[in-house]
């Protein structure tokens, strides 16, 4: 028995002690080393034994005016605070100030943007009422409160607010006089976490979101003949749709079929909605980083569902609203029945986990939980690919609650991975390929400046907007791509559902992805994600020599750029047979910048030629050699 607790506490410390090199390895801020020394964080990729993170229970009343345009409510929020830490000072976020003309912003905007912003007419905590005036506030406000929260205590919030809807619509705003996208609606409690304590880092429009996992009931209220889309669980559809279309909604939870739940026609007559002169829309969501809202009086509406968890047979409800004129939404139900079924059993292989998705035509091409804000383009294909991307982002940021202001690859490149892998399902591997390489990697191999090779994992707001774009998106994708080229799919799977499995409803950090990714393998990593992720390195390989001498033939090849990227040695014979010999990324390990192959043929070789695929590389034509 002695001999048995030995042996499992020698195998644990190994573990512990080769954990803990997985993580010296890499570099650390002092904030990110601090939280693993206080044990919020664990070197094996787990949340550590301290790991805490806040709540908050939403209760809100939103109107939209559709005459004045303005947006009005009352909410109630129970926050608890879960830390260690007194708050004395609660940070209050809102979003849509970004159109106040005293906000900073990553891009100029046209004066239709431009709105007063935020008015707080009443704000009470724990029945103590403060004269808050958020006409002072950014995209983020600070209230100092008069009882401090102790650790492990609630507060109760209870806040009136009015804003008018910007007419130049981006992520939200008005998309027509009578159509509305209405997004980061609602003042909220910003995020408190282990690593960086209180979230003040101001929305200027580049950069995305950092919310915690919350639980909301909420109603809103439309005029009639408006219908209203939103996050969560439609609880009243007989309160607010006249009884045909109540019908024909809840049908469409159940059928695969795609149903027409009311046209432009039926909308214009007042036959869809209960003929009140308001009607409440009362959803539900828990456990979820924000909700969001749309609203229309003529918008076609279409409706299906699809089985997203073949072993529960539990169904996902598919809608879409869109003009008469949005040819590209015709097919977006179906699209989304399709997209939901692949991401649930393919890539990445997690049932999708929400009751609902819908796609909504506005101009942001932009995710929200269980929505989609997209641009009607006028191409039946791209709208697709880029419904799936926001359709992906499901997983990342929502599912995993990731920061998106500091660490937007850590959403962006999965999406942009996600979107890729789906793509070539749907359109063929070549079409795919094209697409990929035209959209997301040219941009980045064209501009060969020192901006475009700033490190991934540079914090999100520290990087130029080209910098933004290529290191959230296609680099970031090329990594993870190579990843599962170098572990192989099933073992990147594994180790994929491993840190999802691990940080589903948290807050992961890129350290965390590095940890688990390392312990669920079984190998050091670090190599790798040293390599890409903390590297200037670019994307270019050379072939310096051949030598073909009769059955002894050599090829050495020179990585140049430095990115440990996968690829394929073609060899053309003289007698036209073709020989392709796959290699991984392993053969650039530990920052080796040569490799070297051989070959056994008695042929003579023609020509040889590194194929990257969709790793574009920076100077192609030194990637053939010919023999003569």
């Amino acid at each position: 028995m002695k001999k048995k607790i030995l042996s499992k506490l020698l195998a644990l410390t190994i573990i512990v002690f080769v954990q803990s090199s997985f993580a010296q390895e890499l570099y650390m801020p002092r904030n990110i080393k601090e939280a693993y020394a206080k044990e919020t964080r664990s070197m094996d990729g787990k949340p550590g034994k301290k790991y805490w993170q806040n709540h908050g229970i939403y209760t809100m009343n939103i109107s939209v005016n559709a005459t004045t345009k303005e947006v009005s409510g009352s909410e109630t929020i129970v926050y608890e605070n879960n830390s260690n830490d007194t708050l004395r000072n609660i940070v209050i976020r809102f979003v849509n100030n970004l159109h106040k003309p005293t906000s900073p912003r990553g891009g100029s905007v046209g004066e239709n943007f431009l709105s007063n912003g935020l008015t707080i007419t009443s704000l009470k905590i724990d029945g103590v009422t403060y004269n808050e005036d958020a006409r002072k506030w950014g995209t983020v406000g600070n209230v100092k409160i008069k009882s401090p929260l102790l650790p492990k205590t609630k507060a109760t919030f209870e806040i009136e607010w009015n804003y008018p809807l910007s007419k130049e619509s981006g992520r939200e705003g008005q998309i027509d006089e009578t159509t509305f996208y209405v997004a980061y609606s609602y003042p909220r409690v910003s995020v408190f976490d282990d690593y960086n304590y209180w979230d003040r880092i101001p929305h200027t429009d580049r950069q995305e979101f950092y919310n915690d996992f919350n639980d909301y009931v909420y109603t809103v209220n439309a005029p009639k003949n408006y219908v209203v889309y939103g996050t969560g669980d439609l609880l009243n559809p007989d309160e607010v749709l006249q009884p045909e279309y109540a019908a024909r909604l809840k049908k469409s939870y159940i059928s695969d079929e795609v149903m027409r739940i009311a046209n432009e026609q039926e909308l214009k007559e007042g036959r869809v909605t209960q003929q009140n002169e308001w009607n409440s829309w009362k959803f539900k969501a828990n456990n979820i980083s924000d909700v969001c809202f749309a609203l229309s009086n003529h918008y076609i509406w279409d409706a299906s569902s699809a089985i997203v968890d073949a072993k529960t047979k539990r169904r996902t409800s598919t809608q879409a609203a869109y003009d008469i004129t949005g040819t590209d939404f015709f097919n977006s139900v179906k699209n989304i029945n399709y997209a939901l079924d692949w991401f649930s059993n393919n890539w990445p292989g997690i049932p999708y986990p929400y009751s609902k998705m819908t796609a909504f035509q506005g101009f942001a091409d932009m995710e929200y939980p269980m929505m989609v804000n997209d641009a009607q383009v006028g191409n039946a294909i791209f709208a697709q690919l880029v419904q799936d991307h926001e359709i992906a982002h499901t997983y990342f940021p929502f599912y995993m609650g990731i920061n998106e202001t500091r660490y937007a690859y850590m959403d962006e490149g999965w999406a942009t991975t996600f979107e890729y892998l789906i793509g070539i399902a749907e359109h063929g591997k070549e079409a795919a390929d094209r697409f990929y390489k035209e959209f997301r990697i040219n941009r980045y191999i064209k501009d060969p400046s020192a901006e475009e090779d700033q490190p991934i994992i540079t914090m999100s707001t520290q990087v130029s907007d080209a910098g933004y774009g290529n290191n959230s998106y296609g680099k970031a994708s090329l990594s993870y791509l190579a990843l599962k080229d170098l572990l192989g799919d099933d073992q990147f799977k594994k180790s994929l559902h491993f840190y999802m499995d691990t940080w589903n409803g948290k807050h992961p950090i890129p350290w965390d992805f590095f940890n688990c990714m390392n312990t669920s393998s079984g190998k050091n990593l670090n190599w790798f994600f040293n390599n890409w992720f903390f590297s200037n390195n670019h994307i270019d390989l050379v072939i310096e020599k051949v030598e073909d001498m009769n059955s002894k033939k050599t090829i050495w090849i020179k990585n140049v750029g430095g990115f440990a990227i996968p690829f394929d040695v073609v060899i053309m014979y003289d007698d036209n047979s073709k020989e392709i010999l796959h290699q991984t990324p392993a053969v650039w390990k530990n920052n080796q910048k040569n490799t070297t192959i051989y070959l056994k043929s008695d042929k003579k070789i023609k020509s040889v030629n590194l194929d990257n695929g969709i790793y574009v590389d920076a100077s192609p034509k030194n990637n053939v050699w010919n023999s003569y």
